[in-house]
This record gives C-alpha cells, sequence and structure tokens, in this order.
C-alpha cells in the first residue's frame, strides 16, 4: 500500500510540474494572429483598406496590407471582423486612480490638503485592476492617459499606461507623463484658503516656477558636486522639469480668460503646455492656434454647467478646422460609470462635424503624437504594438459592438458568435 501511494504522489508532482511548465510556455509565448477585416483603418492613410489584414507576431505587428498581397501562414490563428482599427487611446482620464466604488479608498484623483502638489506620483496611486479598465478594454481602449485630475492648482503627475497588467509597473509605457494643473473655478478654495482669485492662482503657480528657476541654476553650479547640490525639493525638482521641458505641464482650462492666462504663462517661462478641457475655445481660436499649443478637448457630451456652460458639441470640429492639434478625451465621471468612454465621444464628434476618420484619428494617432507615444501605438503599421480593437460595423454607430481587442499581440477581450 505504501509503493502504491508513493507512486500515486510522484505522479502527481509530475503532472503538476508538467501543467506549470505548460503554464510558464504560455506566459512567455506570444500568440501569432491573423485579423482580417472588410475595413482596416491603419491611420498611416486617409483611407482604409478593403478587405485587410494585419499580421501580428511576438506582441507587435508584423505586416499591414491587402488580404491579395498577403499570404497568411497556416499556423496563425485567423479572427475576421467588419472593421479594425488601432487600439482606441484614451488622451485624458483619471481612471485607475479613480474608481467604480465611489468610496474613499478608490478615489484618489485628487489630494485637496495643499494647491500645489507636483510631487505626487500617479503611478504610486493606480491601481491596474481597476473593473473600469477591464470595462474600457471592452470598447477597445488598449491606452489610457491616466492620473491626477482637477480640483487644485497643482494636483501631481499623469501617466500613460495600457489597460493591461497585474501591476502599475506592469502597465505602465510612460511612468511620468506630464504635470497636472488647473486654472478657473474648479480649483479655487473658499473660507480664506488660498488660492481664493484667480490672480492668486497664477501668481502662485509663477511664483513655484519662479522658485524652481533658483533651484534649477543652483544645481547646475554645483556640476555634479554633491557637497554643493543644494537639498532635495521634490516640488521644485518637478517644477524644475518642466522648466527644462523635460514633460509638459498640462493645464485644464475651460473659460476664455483662463485659456490665455494659461498661453500667457506658458510663452512666459517657454513651457511645453498642453491644453485641457477650453469649453470657450471657440472664443479664442486664434490665441490657440497661434501658440502652437496642443489640446485635449473636453469630453463631446460633457455636462454644460458653471465653467463649462458655453462648452458646445462642435468644439472638436472647430479645433480642426482652425488646424489646431488636438485630441478626444474621457475625462471624470462622477455618476455611474465612473468613467465616459472615447470610442462613443469620437462617435458624438463625428456627428457634429468631425469626417470619420478625423474623429478616429482623435483617439487614436493624434492622441499618440501629443502624448510622445506614436512610435509605439496610434497606427497600424509593422514593428509598432500589436494593439487593435475590431468591430461587428461601424465603430461610431450605436449598435456595433466590439468583437475583440488586441493588446501586445494578445487577444484580452473577445466576443465569440
Amino acid at each position: 500500500m505504501k509503493n502504491y501511494e508513493l507512486r500515486i504522489t510522484n505522479y502527481g508532482i509530475f503532472l503538476l510540474f508538467l501543467l506549470l511548465t505548460a503554464h510558464c510556455s504560455l506566459l512567455t509565448v506570444k500568440a501569432q494572429i491573423a485579423v482580417r477585416g472588410e475595413q482596416v483603418w491603419t491611420m498611416t492613410a486617409n483611407e482604409p483598406i478593403r478587405d485587410g489584414v494585419v499580421l501580428i507576431n511576438n506582441g507587435k505587428i508584423e505586416r499591414v496590407g491587402a488580404a491579395s498581397s498577403i499570404q497568411i501562414p497556416a499556423n496563425y490563428r485567423v479572427i475576421n471582423a467588419k472593421v479594425v482599427t488601432p487600439g482606441l487611446i484614451d488622451a485624458r482620464t483619471v481612471v485607475g486612480i479613480s474608481g467604480y466604488l465611489s468610496q474613499p479608498h478608490d478615489q484618489m484623483q485628487v489630494e485637496t490638503s495643499a494647491p500645489m502638489q507636483p510631487e505626487l506620483r500617479a503611478i504610486d496611486a493606480y491601481n491596474p485592476e481597476e473593473k473600469l479598465i477591464e470595462w474600457l478594454r471592452s470598447f477597445g481602449v488598449t491606452t489610457i492617459h491616466t492620473g491626477h485630475g482637477t480640483g487644485v492648482a497643482v494636483s501631481g503627475q499623469t501617466m500613460v499606461a495600457k489597460t493591461v497588467g497585474k501591476t502599475a509597473d506592469e502597465a505602465a509605457i510612460v511612468p511620468m507623463a506630464m504635470i497636472a494643473a488647473t486654472l478657473g473655478d474648479s480649483s479655487l478654495f473658499s473660507g480664506g484658503r488660498a488660492p481664493g482669485t484667480r490672480a492668486k492662482q497664477i501668481a502662485m503657480l509663477r511664483a513655484e516656477l519662479l522658485k524652481a528657476t533658483d533651484y534649477n541654476r543652483r544645481v547646475d553650479d554645483a556640476k555634479g558636486d554633491a557637497a554643493k547640490l543644494p537639498t532635495r525639493d521634490l516640488r521644485q525638482e518637478m517644477f524644475g522639469r518642466v522648466l527644462r521641458r523635460e514633460i509638459p505641464i498640462l493645464i485644464t482650462v475651460h473659460r476664455h480668460q483662463d485659456i490665455v492666462t494659461a498661453i500667457r504663462l506658458g510663452k512666459e517661462f517657454n513651457l511645453r503646455l498642453v491644453l485641457d478641457g477650453v469649453s470657450e475655445a471657440q472664443r479664442v481660436l486664434p490665441e490657440i492656434k497661434a501658440s502652437g499649443y496642443p489640446v485635449f478637448v473636453h469630453p463631446t457630451m460633457f455636462r454644460a454647467s458653471g465653467e463649462t456652460e458655453k462648452m458646445s458639441m462642435e468644439t472638436a470640429s472647430k479645433l480642426k478646422q482652425a488646424g489646431i492639434q488636438f485630441a478626444l478625451q474621457s475625462g471624470f465621471e462622477a455618476y455611474v460609470p465612473k468613467t465616459r468612454v472615447v470610442l462613443l465621444e469620437a462617435g458624438m464628434a463625428a456627428a457634429n462635424g468631425l469626417s470619420q476618420r478625423d474623429a478616429l484619428a482623435s483617439i487614436t494617432i493624434d492622441a499618440a503624437q501629443i502624448l510622445g507615444i506614436q512610435a509605439r501605438v496610434g497606427s497600424l503599421a509593422a514593428g509598432k504594438d500589436a494593439d487593435l480593437a475590431l468591430f461587428d460595423g461601424d465603430p461610431f454607430e450605436f449598435t456595433t459592438h466590439c468583437v475583440g481587442t488586441i493588446i501586445n499581440g494578445n487577444v484580452v477581450s473577445e466576443i465569440v458568435r
């Protein structure tokens, strides 16, 4: 009996070893996939490829072209769809910092104890297993620019992440993307707390930039001598990086006077600036155009109230007509389901003046270019990350479904019919 039990035990261990070995192999070997679409929007051209194929190997796009010119290898899994696009990019969100439960533990997008906090890192608060991320992934959203939101003058840092990953480090492709700031009603304090006025807001931000200018000078004068370096100051380090143009500052502004103030500040300190929101952009289009600064335009279906009372569903199309670089975003949603979906926002923009191609560009290649990640994502081309969204019809039709999402060459969401 004992020998029999020993044999069973050894056999069980052997089976466990085989299962673990197979599991590890699945984790390390990337899928080989051929995605075939009746329309394939590469975003490298103005029109889609009719009856196109995207070959995927080892997490990257191997080849893209017409089916008539591409031989699909016999060992590739073939996935069919009506329309294929690059994986969608949400240019500005707080998902992963903010969660669907609306409880204190998953509402980390803004710290209200102080007005200036550029040292707060998005990656330290990001939860890659937040259910909202999975939900966005089901709509074809593969990349998000997320982080600290509005509510204080400088709320913290942002990051760029894929909508997969077990840890924040695994998900992040740009761990420190921008510094998030806000000018206008939403970052004004009351009860004698500063800033209480618009002039105080900009004066406080200008003062921090001047301090950081001096901090940078002292660092430069030390010439690497540890004994001469100033005491480390996380706040001044981050503002110092903004001044050195190493990272952009993202300023949320809605009213026309705040948009112009942000532009004035950017020019004064020669900043890499991205304007966010711009509900009253149509009142100052020449000023935005002349600045050369790109825009993360408010969600098309944003609620028009308070400082966004003059927003328009045509803002995106007006920016396009003016020749201003922009991308669409989901922003922050205080109500259920706690986040918008950029696919739906782009569809509404397409119904309000944008062409289909331009609407799709606003959540793919244009967003990638503003974020500086166009070498990896935003279009379908050989060598880029294999991030794709697959649809059973026009992506901007309400009745269309996202039937598949591929990230880094892996099918992460799929509707099997």
